[in-house]
């Protein structure tokens, strides 16, 4: 449309609801939305719409895929620990971590403790080696040990339902192939963000690591399309609702939530990250945050009063004003020494 000189206009979904609720009748048909539309072109001042980079809408469509497979997997997860527990709950703990590839197929091998009770030491052992190359095979034995003794001690000596075992192995495939898919969609982000140059800025921030910084930048877009700090804010839905009638002025008022639910997200799991405690363990009691400017302004906040959510939501508002700043002007974020 753009290349046949058609100016193009994109409304807000509220926008044209709200004025086709303005009228008394309840009628909706083609020409009528039209006309609404016609009006509210006339009635209102809109923006041209700017189109977007491919490389940003790429990288948006990866996070987006990314976070749909991770929402997902984590659904999977739980189901197949519901059932690990109607079978060998004595499993859990074995390993590390439960949901390692070497702790999947391990399991997927001996999905029952009747299973592991019938193999013996060696034959596990090397199971496990097998499946983890990178670990020692005295460290295999060590977990064949392990095993041995949580079949033992697992309160269903004999799996009564077959359809738990089929469930177990459904699972296991099904975590293990999000697993791969995961990987692959995030080198692909890794190296498409490292081509755009305000993936870098963003990532300058203390507290924003690679895949929250990929996806604030990609929800964003161009920080042209924003003249003022506020209008970003707004975009992520982080403003503050207002309501005034007479005399009355409400002092609760709540974030409109009216905009990218994504990037919200994306920048409350930044502000936690800053303000928390960097070190992996704490051996005194003061906190030294990974951002200190953010941890100035949340206590700052605290105790102000403000609730611990509406300290972190103010946080946000602040990060938006700093990345729009550092986005207009190219440079990178300096935190105080």
């Amino acid at each position: 449309m753009e290349e046949r000189g058609y100016l193009l206009i994109i409304i807000n979904p509220l926008i044209s609801y709200k004025a086709r609720g303005s009228s008394l009748r309840k009628v909706k048909t083609d020409a009528i939305d039209a006309y609404l539309l016609c009006e509210l072109f006339y009635k209102e001042e809109f923006e041209p719409y700017r189109k977007r980079g491919v490389q940003l809408l790429n990288l948006r469509n990866l996070t987006r895929q990314h976070e749909n497979i991770t929402g997902v997997m984590i659904q999977t997860k739980l189901q197949f620990q519901a059932v690990l527990e109607q079978v060998f709950p004595e499993y859990i703990g074995v390993f590390g971590d439960l949901y390692s590839v070497v702790s999947l197929l391990t399991l997927s091998e001996f999905p029952s403790s009747e299973d592991i009770l019938k193999a013996s030491e060696e034959t596990i052992s090397e199971k496990i080696f097998q499946v983890c190359k990178s670990r020692s095979i005295r460290w295999a034995k060590e977990k064949a040990i392990e095993l041995k003794a949580a079949a033992s001690r697992n309160p269903f000596e004999k799996t009564v339902y077959q359809s738990h075992i089929l469930s177990l192995g459904m699972y296991i495939s099904m975590i293990l192939q999000y697993k791969e898919h995961l990987s692959k969609l995030e080198s692909e982000i890794d190296a498409l963000a490292k081509e755009i140059e305000e993936y870098n800025i963003i990532k300058s921030i203390p507290g924003i690591g690679e895949k929250i910084a990929a996806t604030i930048i990609s929800e964003i877009g161009e920080i042209d399309r924003f003249n003022d700090p506020k209008k970003l804010v707004a975009f992520a839905g982080v403003d503050p609702s207002v309501f005034e009638s007479g005399k009355f002025s409400a002092t609760k008022n709540r974030i409109t939530k009216r905009g990218s639910s994504r990037l919200r997200h994306a920048l409350y799991m930044a502000v936690r990250c800053a303000i928390r405690d960097c070190r992996k363990k704490k051996t005194t009691e003061e906190i030294i945050p990974r951002n200190k400017r953010m941890r100035e302004y949340y206590d700052k906040k605290r105790e102000e009063g403000k609730p611990f959510k509406v300290a972190v939501i103010a946080c946000v508002n602040k990060l938006l004003h700093w990345i729009f700043a550092l986005l207009k002007n190219k440079t990178t974020f300096q935190d105080i020494a």
